[in-house]
């Protein structure tokens, strides 16, 4: 019996203005076939969402079919058939002998597909990026007289601008992180295992909020005093005491999209440090959100926030953020002096005031936004403050 189509997160409509855009480029890079096998961009253009990716995958666009064709493990044709806008005829699952076997993989399928489309002979993309060095290597010498060209960050590029179907979906994963930090701000006591309360917070991002769930996990960082210096350690089996500071970053996702955000707490009256660098970070992250709009640039957004930290005494060495989409982080532009990415409407990104100061001492505070037409929209919700906890259990 045939798996049914799931419900689908967004309309076929929605796909193919999306494998467009693709293709506009395809045809400024005279492509005719491309290799898409980064799994984020696979379910950017066909909702596939399966974590299959430990194993050759591909999907494969061209200039000449409306739907991509899905080349996937045998196991996974079926999530395939469930999750996508593909028709079945789209979906190629290739045999279990070509798993853990040292001279064929499934890349080998992906190939004998092109040969079998008739694309062995024209220029084919891929997205060396992503690809194992090794694998770049046997399209090359399987497809002797194809012309070999580099996609790798071309869709990330185009994922960068959301629609609003997608915005939607941001602001349903920004009201889950919202939710998941405002449960954390219940849990953490003085005496409970920081297991313990990552595991309240887990399933507050799971359970999701206004009737909508969490639809995957996506990692998030518990940095407790002494580790306050860190910046993407998880939780240990340490426990909370009377005068702990803890750095939370987390994230809702819904359909894959993921909006961040991180607070910091402490447990007990913060340290006239603690405050003051806090506060000095509210001013760069205002002065960031006031610097947001459309033609500005993300050195214009780090230059703003910059100065106001260094009024307040404050330098920060990282970045001041970087965009966010599908999964955490899209790997484009960054929030730093000298990326003159241009800003748009519907761009998203992680505003991130955190600073690490000293091997033990950090602070965190950021917004999931929105560029507008006009200026920006704070996605997250929670309140802009240094959460001080009770220090009674």
């Amino acid at each position: 019996m045939a798996i049914n189509k799931a419900p689908q997160a967004f309309p076929r409509t929605e796909y193919l203005r999306r494998l467009a855009a693709v293709k506009a480029e395809m045809g400024r890079r005279d492509i005719d076939a491309l290799v898409v096998s980064f799994d984020r961009h696979m379910n950017y253009l066909t909702g596939y969402t399966a974590r299959s990716g430990y194993v050759p995958q591909g999907l494969v666009v061209s200039t000449r079919e409306e739907e991509p064709t899905i080349i996937l493990r045998q196991m996974d044709a079926p999530a395939a058939h469930h999750q996508t806008f593909l028709q079945r005829d789209k979906v190629i699952g290739y045999p279990e002998a070509l798993i853990g076997n040292p001279e064929k993989d499934g890349y080998d399928s992906v190939i004998d597909f092109l040969h079998e489309v008739g694309a062995a002979n024209r220029a084919v993309g891929l997205e060396f990026g992503n690809l194992p060095p090794a694998a770049v290597e046997k399209f090359k010498a399987r497809l002797p007289k194809a012309k070999i060209v580099d996609f790798t960050g071309a869709i990330t590029w185009i994922r960068m601008i959301k629609s609003d179907l997608e915005i939607a979906f941001m602001k349903d994963a920004a009201a889950i992180t919202d939710a998941g930090m405002m449960r954390a701000a219940e849990v953490i006591r003085p005496g409970v295992r920081e297991a313990d309360a990552a595991a309240e917070i887990v399933a507050t991002l799971a359970r999701g909020t206004n009737g909508k769930a969490g639809t995957s996990l996506a990692n998030f960082w518990m940095n407790s005093s002494p580790r306050t210096g860190t910046s993407h350690l998880t939780w240990s089996d340490d426990v909370y005491r009377v005068g702990s500071q803890i750095n939370l970053e987390v994230a809702g996702v819904r359909y894959t999209y993921t909006a961040p955000m991180s607070r910091t707490f402490s447990i007990g009256r913060p340290s006239e440090r603690l405050h003051r660098v806090h506060e000095a970070q509210l001013a760069g992250l205002d002065a960031a959100l006031g610097a947001f709009r459309p033609g500005s640039t993300c050195s214009d957004i780090a230059q703003a926030a910059q100065r106001a930290l260094e009024k307040h005494g404050v330098h920060k060495e990282s970045r001041f953020g970087y965009p966010v989409g599908i999964d955490w982080t899209e790997t484009t532009a960054s929030l730093k002096e000298g990326d003159m990415t241009v800003l748009k409407p519907n761009m998203t990104f992680h505003l991130h005031l955190g600073n690490w100061v000293d091997e033990d001492f950090g602070v965190m505070v950021s917004q999931c936004i929105r560029v507008t037409d006009s200026g920006v929209e704070v996605l997250t919700k929670t309140p802009l403050k240094l959460f001080e906890l009770p220090s009674a259990p």
